[in-house]
């Protein structure tokens, strides 16, 4: 299994290719609404979105995001993870979470390996939405 980040510039975020002996799937952070469409459009789900504290999920599925981020790192020691779990206890929303992975998964390899790493990032990524990697092909 390989992780790569990589940045889709039509959505405006990086997201995280996961290789699986079945095919590819990529990570994306969660999104608090509506990405594409008209110009109207956009303007209108604007208008009509949730406030911040409303849009950050609900506390029970971010509580246990969290979670599973503090036992990831469980069996790390150092300033920098505590650090880390620090920061990881002060998050408001799983986007908030999913910017924390690369340093969990930095953290995770340096104290073990990549390997190690990459089998706790499939774990934590359950958490976030995942879908097939559009395709490379262009009609002519």
């Amino acid at each position: 299994m390989a992780i790569q980040l990589q940045h889709d510039s039509r959505w405006g975020h990086h997201g995280t290719q996961v290789t699986v002996q079945s095919g590819r799937l990529e990570t994306h952070p969660p999104a608090l609404g509506l990405q594409w469409g008209t110009p109207w459009q956009r303007l209108l789900h604007w208008l009509k979105a949730p406030a911040p504290a409303e849009a950050a999920g609900a506390p029970s599925r971010l509580d246990a995001a969290r979670n599973d981020f503090i036992e990831a790192m469980a069996d790390i020691a150092g300033a920098e993870a505590i650090d880390l779990r620090m920061r990881l206890c002060q998050t408001r929303s799983l986007l908030s979470l999913w910017h924390l992975r690369v340093d969990l998964y930095g953290a995770v390899s340096v104290a073990h390996s990549q390997a190690e790493a990459e089998r706790r990032m499939t774990r934590l990524n359950r958490h976030f939405p995942t879908r097939a990697p559009r395709s490379n092909w262009v009609p002519l």
